[in-house]
């Protein structure tokens, strides 16, 4: 694209706005460039903002990955959040750190500029998506460009590098949470101690309440130990330790570990499909098709990366148990996750529903649990351990009917069941709508409009934004008691040690940091 871009005049009255307020919402080194004597630089710095402005206006803003503060053209994760004091003292890792905040970022700009409404679009002064995408792009080169040379731009890089967590400290406060937190962590520990007992009746031969359905694994090939172990050791080589993926590799990967999922079926909530717009507000499920929604995602262990796999499986919804349930509502799911060592066993899985509620990890041998820092805190709920995994056998995840809550985990050699497809779990941030276009099923807070839970006004005291609804997995806080995320990048070696042989840049031991 040319750089001769003209602004509207709606985005010139933004521009001058942004002036006479001394730019308060804008940060610098942006900040900086809208005032550059650099005619290149000026007029990206003010797209960027009109940009912005239009997505957020619109209500289309992204949040998989969260802006960094003064950066347009950077978004970063709570992986990448986790790597910048390895970023500040290597130029090699830096330069791969910055790159892949590039990547989030386009990835998102993608995201909104697909999900604009045509009018969005022509007030960029284009009807064309694509010319938008470019723009991003080429204005994001320029802005890096000049960022990079700027040694006080890097310094702000770096102060800025972080997610902020998802829980309220002002809703904590005004909530009491010292005090409050008491009687909500028996609460929590009730629910525990009833979950460990539905397992142990699982395990002993307890029948099923309602008939089963079993989902399995479509017939991609899949791969053996050794396979996977090599290709996670180019991921090695790489600054971040992140693994450049073929799509066939990614696609035996996931077929290689993925689960098998019984679920005890009383009528259609209970089942799994595919999310689709309706005419309805709130997006609906398909039962028509049995789908999985898959994503990589990645934690540290000293100074490794692990790979981990997960699986998401979408319900119509929870069913009310009467009017005063409070947890029932529209959609429900199973969130499913295996972390792999670098020699492709799988050492912890753990799950959770999609609204980041009811978090259970389950350890085999390789990992040793580690004690919780404080003694009132939610830290690493374990219903059941789990044996070394054979290279030919699956999970077998067992799910209750009604209250989609797990009752067992076992080994399972039987393939025998309806067959699931994968399907991309991104494909969530722009589902096509009937009358054209699209729209993520998340909104800018993370959240999934309509599925509220009636949890919510009993348990702000938390701090958790509407406790119960579903949301996306870059904003699922799974702790009412202490601060802790799925995505967090310290997830496993805060609670775990990993039992390997120990090495250059492969300790195999506990972060001895505080838990936040």
């Amino acid at each position: 694209m040319s750089s001769n871009f003209t602004l509207p005049l709606r985005w010139l009255a933004l521009v001058f706005l942004l002036g006479a307020t001394g730019c308060t919402t804008i940060q610098p080194p942006q900040r900086n460039h809208l005032d550059s004597s650099n005619a290149r630089l000026a007029e990206c710095a003010h797209w960027f903002a009109a940009l912005d402005e239009a997505v957020s206006r619109n209500g289309v803003t992204d949040v998989a990955a969260r802006r960094v503060v003064g950066f347009p053209y950077l978004r970063i994760d709570r992986f990448l959040a986790a790597m910048k004091d390895n970023a500040q003292g290597d130029a090699k890792v830096y330069r791969a750190w910055v790159e892949r905040m590039r990547e989030l970022d386009a990835d998102g700009r993608r995201v909104e500029i697909a999900n604009l409404p045509a009018t969005g679009i022509v007030d960029m002064a284009t009807v064309d998506r694509d010319e938008v995408i470019l723009r991003a792009e080429n204005c994001a080169a320029a802005l890096l460009a000049a960022d990079t040379s700027s040694p006080a731009a890097a310094a702000e890089l770096y102060r800025r590098a972080f997610v902020a967590d998802d829980y309220s400290t002002l809703k904590r406060a005004l909530g009491l949470y010292e005090l409050t937190r008491i009687p909500f962590y028996a609460g929590v520990s009730a629910w525990q101690d009833r979950t460990r007992q539905t397992f142990a009746d699982a395990q002993q031969g307890k029948p099923p309440a309602h008939p089963v359905l079993r989902y399995v694994p479509p017939e991609i090939p899949v791969y053996t130990r050794r396979e996977v172990s090599s290709i996670l050791a180019r991921a090695s080589k790489h600054p971040l330790g992140l693994p450049q993926l073929t799509g066939q590799e990614r696609n035996r990967l996931f077929a290689t570990y993925a689960p098998i999922f019984e679920i005890e079926t009383s009528g259609d909530p209970d089942r799994i499909g595919r999310l689709f717009w309706s005419s309805a507000t709130t997006p609906q499920v398909d039962l028509s098709v049995s789908v999985v929604y898959r994503r990589l995602g990645y934690t540290r262990v000293g100074n490794r990366t692990l790979l981990q796999l997960v699986y998401t499986a979408w319900m119509p919804e929870r069913p009310r148990d009467g009017s005063l349930d409070l947890l029932g509502g529209h959609l429900d799911g199973i969130v499913w996750r295996v972390t792999l060592a670098p020699d492709g066993e799988p050492v912890l899985f753990d799950s959770i529903h999609p609204c980041g509620c009811y978090h259970m990890f389950f350890p085999t041998p390789r990992l040793k649990p580690l004690p919780a820092r404080q003694h009132i805190l939610e830290w690493s709920f374990t219903p059941t351990t789990l044996p070394a995994i054979p290279e030919t056998v699956r999970l077998r995840v067992a799910v209750q009917a009604g209250t989609h809550y797990l009752h067992d985990v076992s080994l399972s050699e039987s393939t025998a069941g309806r067959k699931y497809r994968f399907a991309e779990y991104d494909e969530l941030r722009t589902l096509p709508l009937p009358g054209g276009g699209s729209r993520s099923i998340f909104g800018p807070d993370g959240l999934i409009a309509g599925t509220e839970r009636g949890e919510r006004f009993l348990f702000w005291p938390m701090g958790i934004a509407s406790a119960g609804a579903m949301r996306q997995s870059s904003t699922q806080a799974t702790a009412f008691v202490g601060r802790r995320h799925f995505d967090d990048a310290d997830i496993l070696e805060k609670r775990f040690q990993l039992l390997d042989q120990a090495g250059p840049g492969n300790p195999g031991t506990a972060n001895k940091s505080p838990d936040p």
